[in-house]
C-alpha cells in the first residue's frame, strides 16, 4: 500500500512539473475582424448619419428601437455593439444585452419565453463606476430577416408592451423581409458599401500594426475584390499574411486567395471570342472549368469586362439577356454546357461588329 502511494506521489510530482516549466501564457490568438472591430461609435467607418444620431442617442441616454440594414460587412453589428459598449460600460454590458443571431433558436417560442422574459426585467440607471446610464436594456436580433413570420408577428407586442425597460435593435441583409408592422416600430437607418478609399484607409491601418509587407497593387487587388464588404477584405488580409509571412501581400497573392478568375484568363478567353474560332473556344472554356474556376465567378467577371467592351448597346444587351445563364447554374445545370452556351453567343455578336 506504502509503495502504491509513494508511486502514486511521484507520478503528481512528475505530473506537475511540465505545468511549472509551460506557466507562462501564450496570448491569445484573435481573429483581425475581432481585434480591429470598432470598440466605440467614433471608431465606425463611412456610416455618418447612423453614427451622428447615435452619438445624439447616448448623449441623452435615450434610444429609439432600431432597424439596421445593409449589404454584409458594412459594421451594422459592430455598431450596435459598440454603442451599449459605451452606454453600459464593461461591467453591464453581459447583464444588460441580450443578443440573438440566425444560428440560435429564434422561432415563435423562444420569442414568447426568452426575449419576453428578458425584456421584462427592470434594471437601475447607474453603473458599477457610478455614471450614470439608461435604465433599459438591448436586445439584438441578428440576421432578422430569417426569422418566421409567426416569430416576428410575437416580437410585436413586446416591442410595444416593454417599451419603458427594453430596446430592440433588428439587424438584416433585406429589410423587404421584415414584416411591415415592425419596420414601423423602429427608426430604419441603410448601411451602405464601403467605398474604396475608406477601405483603403482601414487596410493599411492594420497592415502598419501588423507589420505587414505589402504592394498598392496588392490592396487595390483586396479592395476590388471584397466589393465593399470590410469584414471580408480583412479575412483575406489575414489568409494572405499567414501563408506567405515573410514576402509582400501582392495582387496575385490576393487573387489566388480570393478565389477570383485572373484577369489575363478573362480577357484570353473574350479574346477568343472576338477573333477565334468555336473549337478554340471550346478548349478554352473546358480549360477553365478543368482548373477548378466556378462558373458563377467567371459569370460575375464577364459581366463586369462586357460593359466596358466597344460593342453597340444594342449587342451588350442580347449578352447581358444571355447571362441569365445564372439561374440555369443555381438549379445544377451543367457549367460547362451554360459557359459555352454564353460565350457562343458573345462570338456571334462580336462577329457582326467587323
Amino acid at each position: 500500500m506504502q509503495a502504491f502511494l509513494k508511486g502514486s506521489s511521484t507520478q503528481s510530482v512528475k505530473a506537475q512539473k511540465p505545468s511549472s516549466l509551460f506557466g507562462e501564457k501564450k496570448p491569445r490568438a484573435v481573429p483581425w475582424v475581432e481585434k480591429y472591430r470598432p470598440k466605440c461609435v467614433d471608431e465606425v467607418a463611412f456610416q455618418e448619419e447612423v453614427v451622428a444620431v447615435l452619438k445624439k442617442s447616448l448623449e441623452g441616454a435615450d434610444l429609439p428601437n432600431l432597424l439596421f440594414y445593409g449589404p454584409p460587412g458594412t459594421g451594422k453589428t459592430s455598431t450596435i455593439l459598440a454603442a451599449a459598449r459605451e452606454l453600459y460600460g464593461p461591467e453591464l454590458y453581459r447583464q444588460r444585452v441580450l443578443e440573438l443571431n440566425a444560428s440560435d433558436e429564434r422561432g415563435i417560442q423562444v420569442i414568447r419565453e426568452k426575449v419576453k422574459s428578458f425584456a421584462q426585467l427592470t434594471v437601475a440607471g447607474t453603473r458599477v463606476d457610478g455614471k450614470s446610464c439608461p435604465p433599459f436594456k438591448i436586445i439584438i436580433l441578428d440576421e432578422a430577416d430569417s426569422m418566421t413570420g409567426a416569430a416576428q408577428a410575437a416580437l410585436r407586442r413586446t416591442m410595444e408592451k416593454e417599451s419603458r425597460t427594453t430596446r430592440f435593435c433588428l439587424i438584416c441583409n433585406y429589410v423587404s423581409r421584415i414584416i411591415e408592422p415592425l419596420t414601423s416600430r423602429c427608426s430604419k437607418f441603410r448601411f451602405k458599401p464601403l467605398a474604396n478609399d475608406i477601405q483603403q484607409e482601414r487596410l493599411l491601418e492594420i497592415c502598419e500594426k501588423e507589420n505587414l509587407k505589402y504592394s498598392k497593387e496588392g490592396i487595390e487587388a483586396l479592395v476590388k475584390v471584397s466589393e465593399g464588404d470590410l469584414r471580408k477584405a480583412i479575412t483575406y488580409l489575414q489568409c494572405a499574411a499567414r501563408l506567405n509571412a515573410e514576402r509582400e501581400v501582392t495582387e496575385q497573392i490576393i487573387i489566388e486567395i480570393a478565389g477570383v478568375v485572373p484577369p489575363k484568363v478573362i480577357k484570353n478567353l473574350l479574346q477568343i471570342c472576338y477573333k477565334g474560332t468555336f473549337e478554340k473556344l471550346e478548349v478554352a472554356v473546358k480549360d477553365m472549368i478543368d482548373q477548378g474556376y466556378a462558373a458563377t465567378n467567371i459569370l460575375n467577371q464577364l459581366h463586369d469586362v462586357m460593359i466596358d467592351e466597344k460593342l453597340n448597346d444594342k449587342q451588350k444587351s442580347v449578352i447581358t439577356e444571355k447571362m441569365a445563364v445564372d439561374k440555369c447554374l443555381a438549379d445544377g445545370a451543367d457549367e460547362y454546357l451554360q459557359l459555352l452556351s454564353l460565350c457562343a453567343v458573345i462570338m456571334q455578336q462580336a462577329t457582326q461588329n467587323t
